[in-house]
């Protein structure tokens, strides 16, 4: 499900900022961004994500600066400073010049002042890194619920209509099994041109054929897979992946029925009830 979240967190000299921007994802698959002095905790900070969300693509993006503003420091080469005060008065001598060398003299000489990044306390940022990951995962989460609460309730007026249209099959069934009879009867009758036949050996024949029709199993496994899917609708734990298995049996066991069953009425509630099973699986997708 998609989702967003940030968090923020200081420990000592440490601030570490955090972003989540999760889409719809078949498993769970994290994209962890972090600066290069934080590599080295990149592993846990996914660990941690996986543990709080289990399916969708999960961009994490990561900030790290010095909590007091003092990310850069200054440094001073002296042993080059020191070449500089020698070079400066060996040719204020050679020029027969005037006064000393001065600080802003030596430190405006290239190279004697840089400034560079301060290596950053680890142990310090993994904790900052930790609590922010749980402040934005416990605001991603809470999105993801909100989005969650109300594809449960879609997915839950689907799984009604479904119902309905396999109620519908099961009273149609026994008319469709009687067309089938008569239809199978009447075209024997066509074919052998009045010939009397066997009663009881033509009775077995039609009825072996009309069993081949009989759409009742098919039925009553339609009923367990919706009564399952209802079930896992209201668990608590994810249920996604269990969810898209129940989807595709329903299926199968509609396209079963479609092919058992010529009856008009029957075909007209295969076609819905395909229609609806497939608007649930695209739904289920986005389902943890």
């Amino acid at each position: 499900m998609t989702g967003f979240g940030s968090g923020r967190a200081i420990v000592g000299t440490e601030e570490v900022a955090v972003e989540f921007r999760s889409v719809n994802g078949k498993f769970c698959d994290v994209k962890p961004r972090l600066p290069r002095e934080l590599q080295a905790l990149e592993a846990a900070a996914v660990r941690q994500v996986k543990e709080r969300i289990a399916r969708g693509a999960v961009d994490l993006f990561v900030h790290r600066s010095a909590a007091d503003g003092g990310d850069l420091i200054p440094k001073v080469d002296e042993a080059l400073a020191d070449r500089y005060v020698e070079a400066f008065r060996a040719l204020r001598d050679r020029l027969g010049l005037a006064g000393e060398v001065t600080l802003a003299d030596v430190i405006g000489a290239e190279g004697v002042l840089s400034v560079e990044h301060r290596s950053p306390d680890l142990e310090a940022a993994e904790q900052a890194l930790r609590a922010a990951l749980d402040e934005a995962l416990d605001r991603l989460v809470a999105m993801r619920e909100r989005e969650g609460r109300a594809l449960r309730d879609d997915l839950a007026a689907r799984l009604e209509t479904i119902r309905g249209h396999v109620a519908r099959v099961a009273e149609e069934a026994p008319a469709a099994v009687r067309q089938h009879q008569e239809r199978i009867a009447q075209r024997v009758e066509e074919l052998t041109g009045g010939i009397p036949l066997d009663p009881q050996r033509l009775a077995q024949e039609v009825a072996l054929l009309a069993e081949r029709s009989d759409v009742a199993e098919e039925i009553t496994r339609m009923e367990s897979h919706t009564a399952q899917f209802a079930r896992l609708l209201e668990a608590d734990e994810p249920a996604g992946r269990r969810m898209d298995f129940l989807v595709q049996e329903m299926l199968r066991e509609v396209n079963t029925i479609g092919s058992k069953s010529q009856w008009a009425p029957i075909a007209a509630l295969v076609v819905e009830l395909k229609a609806e099973i497939e608007r649930i699986r695209e739904q289920v997708q986005n389902v943890e």
